[in-house]
């Protein structure tokens, strides 16, 4: 009987390069990645095993170029590496669904509120999960400042978004007055001063719980992601991560990053998709494709959140893809 592969598309791959090739490998001859981007400049799409050009994705015929994509490759599960698109393939999963595809980006809710960094605080709050107190508003900021339940210095960053565009420590009143009347969008979080932790989680598309974790400290990071991280394992992160996937309705690969203070582990956001230091996961053998193979064959995949060393270390660093300007994608 002919094995029916179970192809993968990523979307908006841009620079995620050495993830794309860590997938292949992975996948090895058991399926196929298709790639898209809206650029023929994304080197990432060089090493998928083959790409497309596709719209924006703000742009009214988006979903049905991917939809044709999908039935044209056999495409079995689709995700992406960008935030803003998450909502759109969660917002419209039904119709990926139909034609037996898996979505592998968290059900509508929950997409809005990790895209939304003072919703995700409140939902927080609400469900006694130790978070970074946050205000909306530089008016909610200042009555706290002025009862002492708020001190300076503190950090600003974009409500909405990804990369860390905008995101500062701001020292005094002044300075975060003007911040805040030069850009609306920004929110006003507690400086945090403890250990900037990231785990890579991959939630089950079956049970829909937990399967993997894997926890780094953050050594250094530049805008858009850490650049140097190390590994460790804490049980304590790891019941911490499974009490805030019981609140929210994720499916597949998310991306969770805390501070730790004074022995807790204060959560700070939820990119629900790969993170960019995902590949020192995959170094360490902790591969979450293979936990998508599995689901898509039909199976649950068991807990496993303790199968790779302590003091890992990753460090990243620059590459390039060189191709002929008539051999780029079309």
């Amino acid at each position: 009987m002919k094995r029916v592969a179970k192809n993968l598309l990523f979307c908006s791959v841009g620079r995620r390069g050495e993830l794309i090739k860590n997938f292949k490998a992975s996948l090895n001859t058991q399926a196929r990645i298709i790639a898209t981007d809206c650029s023929q400049f994304a080197p990432a799409l060089y090493f998928a095993d083959k790409p497309y050009i596709v719209p924006r994705i703000e742009d009214p015929s988006y979903l049905t170029v991917l939809l044709n994509i999908c039935k044209a490759e056999n495409i079995k599960a689709i995700t992406t590496f960008i935030d803003p698109e998450i909502e759109i393939l969660s917002k419209n999963r039904n119709i990926f669904e139909e034609i037996g595809i898996e979505v592998l980006v968290p059900y509508a809710e929950t997409a809005t509120l990790c895209f939304d960094k003072y919703k995700l605080y409140q939902h927080a709050v609400k469900h006694n999960i130790p978070t970074i107190l946050t205000y909306d508003d530089i008016e909610e900021f200042k009555n706290a400042y002025t009862n002492g339940r708020a001190v300076l210095p503190v950090f600003v960053k974009p409500r909405t978004g990804s990369g860390s565009v905008g995101a500062r420590k701001v020292k005094n009143l002044k300075e975060l007055e003007q911040r805040m009347a030069e850009d609306s969008s920004l929110i006003i979080q507690k400086h945090m001063t403890g250990f900037d932790i990231d785990a890579d989680v991959y939630v089950d598309t079956i049970s829909k719980k937990a399967v993997r974790i894997f926890s780094k400290k953050k050594l250094e990071s530049k805008i858009g992601g850490a650049t140097k991280t190390i590994s460790f394992k804490d049980e304590m992160l790891v019941e911490t991560i499974q009490n805030i996937i019981k609140t929210l309705n994720f499916n597949g690969p998310i991306d969770v990053d805390f501070f730790y203070e004074n022995g807790v582990y204060y959560l700070s956001e939820i990119n629900p998709r790969f993170g960019g230091a995902y590949l020192h996961a995959y170094g360490a053998g902790v591969d979450f494709v293979k936990c998508i193979i599995n689901n898509l064959q039909g199976f649950e995949n068991a807990p496993d959140f303790y199968s790779y060393d302590n003091g890992i270390v990753m460090m990243m660093y620059d590459s390039v893809v060189i191709r002929k300007e008539n051999e780029l994608a079309k």
